[in-house]
């Protein structure tokens, strides 16, 4: 990169000293006569132009050395996910130059852990940090006194809900609404024609793991919200049912959406909701919103084997068990968030918090795979166990 910038900037010193060699004379190019003196404040501009155009093409803004080390305190650090999180963030701090210092918990309930690596940042004055709270609560008093030190943080991942007004400036994370969109178009490619060459009403399953959790809710609103206008352009009616949360039923629909919700977050109780949707003989499709309810709708397909052949199976996130559904045959895709994403994001925003620049939240986005895809470079490091 700053390679890149010395060679730009050593072009623009020799046309300037070629320029002024040449005085008031004319120089030929490709046929034209052209001016080639130019006064010397213009030319400083010019040259300090391609400064700042090669600076910003190298995705700097400026010289980043005086930022220090950016803290990050993640959630965990063994885990798949996390270390494409970091993957992303060593990415990002190679290309803005800057040192980072990510750290996370041995487990995704040692919030004491978790607390005591914030503050050890917080300690070090630094002019950043980002953090993906395992607790707001836990760490409340920590966001406090570095809001009181106006050290600005930046959320990541499923960020710091609930923090103090001003405390978080941006967060780097998944738009969940638009990758459960993504999931509904795709899972709708499959089951077009099914729908359309049916005769009699077909069912759509959706599985979630709760009603409550935002990121779970948007999930499988998006899915349902985007499979239902697809389904409603192709001139099907559409009722949703199983919920009161999504409930919009119609009678004589064409096409029957129902969600189901366990009564509580046990594994067992997720198979028992996926058996009872593929044991209905009008079921053509299941999608399962989360790793949890993904892991569910396998397990309860264990003894019954629609999945893969006449029921359509979609999940979201990944994990080995979805992944090696994918793999099979049995899940016809799934969505998964995009971690190398995150972690690039969150070092960017950083970065520019740093600098005090403004900054906004910003969605990382979101990938559809396939066992055709899933090795893709774009892909791969996304799939974790």
């Amino acid at each position: 990169m700053k390679k890149k910038l010395t060679s730009i900037l050593l072009a623009a010193a020799m046309t300037t000293a070629v320029l002024t060699g040449c005085g008031g004379e004319t120089a030929q190019t490709s046929g034209e006569t052209t001016q080639s003196s130019a006064p010397a404040e213009t030319t400083q501009a010019a040259a300090e132009g391609t400064e700042v155009a090669a600076t910003e093409a190298a995705g700097e803004t400026a010289d980043n050395s005086d930022i220090g080390t950016i803290y990050l305190v993640s959630k965990g650090f063994q885990h798949q996910f996390w270390q494409a999180v970091y993957q992303g963030a060593n990415e990002a701090a190679a290309e803005y130059g800057v040192e980072i210092d990510f750290q996370g918990p041995d487990n995704e309930s040692a919030y004491a852990q978790q607390v005591q690596m914030l503050n050890n940042a917080i300690n070090n004055n630094p002019k950043v940090i980002g953090l993906a709270a395992l607790d707001t609560e836990s760490c409340l008093a920590s966001i406090e006194t570095a809001q009181a030190n106006g050290i600005p943080i930046v959320g990541f991942d499923s960020g710091v809900p609930g923090a103090p007004e001003g405390a978080i400036v941006a967060n780097a994370s998944t738009d969940n609404y638009a990758a459960g969109e993504l999931a509904g178009e795709e899972t709708y490619a499959l089951i077009s024609d099914t729908i359309a060459n049916a005769t009699d009403t077909v069912r759509i399953g959706v599985m979630s793991q709760d009603a409550t959790a935002e990121s779970i809710v948007n999930r499988g609103s998006g899915f349902i919200d985007k499979i239902k206008s697809l389904i409603e352009a192709d001139g099907k009616t559409v009722s949703v049912e199983g919920h009161d949360l999504w409930a919009n039923p119609v009678d004589g629909a064409n096409v029957i959406i129902e969600v189901v919700v366990p009564a509580s977050v046990d594994a067992s109780l997720s198979a028992i909701d996926a058996q009872n949707l593929l044991n209905k003989q009008d079921t053509i499709c299941i999608y399962a919103s989360n790793q949890f309810s993904g892991e569910g709708l396998i397990n309860g397909d264990a003894n019954i084997g629609r999945l893969g052949n006449d029921v359509v199976g979609v999940a979201f996130d990944s994990g080995a068990q979805i992944k090696a559904a994918v793999q099979e045959g049995k899940l016809a895709g799934a969505v998964t968030q995009d971690p190398v994403q995150i972690g690039y994001k969150t070092v960017e925003l950083c970065v520019k918090a740093a600098r005090g620049e403004e900054v906004s939240d910003v969605d990382t986005g979101c990938k559809w795979y396939t066992a055709e895809n899933m090795e893709d470079p774009d892909i791969a490091p996304n799939l974790y166990d």
